[in-house]
């Protein structure tokens, strides 16, 4: 709690010389007080004015660039490389639930709605107690009977039993946030798994289909997102004009005019290039009857165009201005 109150330079200084050991265990300390929300709680203000009263305490700060910058300071940027993926492993072994209290709750129910009620249970048990009530109101009626009821059991659960169903919540989560990411066309092309994915993408069909498949069968999760980042909405321009055209054909005006709100211009352009000039007419004609779409409405149309890219893709009808 000290150290996060004192600005880089003061904290490297005080754990020069300290073992590395050491600068380890209170950097996972700090990683955790932080994630767990007590970075500008009461007690951490108090113990910290307790012990230093004369100095004045440091504003909010980024826990974790501070923990990035004391750790090379202290232990060289190697070691500090190392340690900080060590605190990712600690801190999710101390804590499976950590990452997961802070996702969205509809985000958080749509995920839930569909696994065991006992598991269900299990995460609305480990959940703030306004946040496992905002999940349990958005869950079906059938469902929450099911969670309260194994909720008030006595019926206990491992904590192995926990920790696999905390890594499946945040696998989900992981999943979902890379497909919102796709879709808006966010993706890093430095990305691992996007630069595996491209890679797949450009092999014959039958060689991919069998990577892809090995890689399913390993992590049926990681195998979805890589098919899906085989097409991003960033890649359209990059598609030849009779592939998208056989995509388009079919997708309504209304689900075109919503994908293309605040599309990047090359994009926009692409896609009204491969139209007829009557479905143009009947997207602008949607257009000027639109009022502030919801972000959410333009990313489910922009997932319907990739969901017919990402078929055409999977039977081997789509093609590249690049091949």
């Amino acid at each position: 709690m000290l150290l996060m109150n004192l600005d880089v330079t003061a904290a490297s200084e005080l754990l020069r010389g300290v073992k590395p050991e050491l600068v380890e265990e209170l950097a996972v300390e700090a990683a955790y007080l932080d994630a767990a929300g007590y970075r500008n709680s009461k007690e951490n203000m108090e113990f910290a004015e307790q012990f230093y009263r004369s100095l004045q305490s440091k504003g909010e700060f980024e826990v974790k660039d501070f923990l990035k910058q004391m750790l090379k300071s202290t232990v060289g940027e190697q070691k500090a490389e190392q340690i900080q993926i060590q605190i990712s492993r600690l801190l999710q072994k101390r804590d499976p639930f950590m990452s997961i209290r802070s996702a969205d709750s509809k985000v958080l129910s749509s995920i839930l709605e569909k696994e065991h009620p006992q598991a269900i249970a299990v995460v609305l048990t480990e959940m703030p107690t306004r946040k496992s009530s905002e999940i349990l109101s958005l869950l079906h009626e059938s469902v929450r009977v099911s969670c309260v009821r194994r909720m008030v059991s006595s019926e206990g659960v491992t904590i192995e039993a926990k920790g696999r169903i905390a890594e499946m919540v945040c696998r989900r989560l992981e999943l979902i946030s890379v497909e919102r990411r796709a879709g808006e066309g966010a993706v890093e092309p430095t990305d691992s798994l996007r630069k595996v994915a491209v890679i797949l993408r450009n092999l014959g069909k039958e060689l991919r289909d069998g990577m892809l498949g090995a890689i399913k069968e390993k992590d049926s999760d990681a195998g979805k997102m890589v098919t899906d980042l085989m097409i991003v909405w960033e890649d359209i321009p990059e598609i030849a004009d009779r592939s998208l055209q056989e995509a388009l054909r079919g997708i309504e005006a209304r689900v075109l005019a919503l994908a293309l709100v605040k599309a990047d211009e090359a994009i926009a352009a692409k896609i009204k290039s491969n139209i007829s000039e009557r479905a143009a007419a009947a997207i602008e004609e949607e257009s000027s009857l639109m009022s502030a779409p919801k972000k959410e409405d333009i990313q489910k149309a922009r997932e319907e165009v990739l969901a017919k890219l990402r078929e055409m893709n999977e039977k081997g009808e789509l093609s590249f201005l690049e091949e």
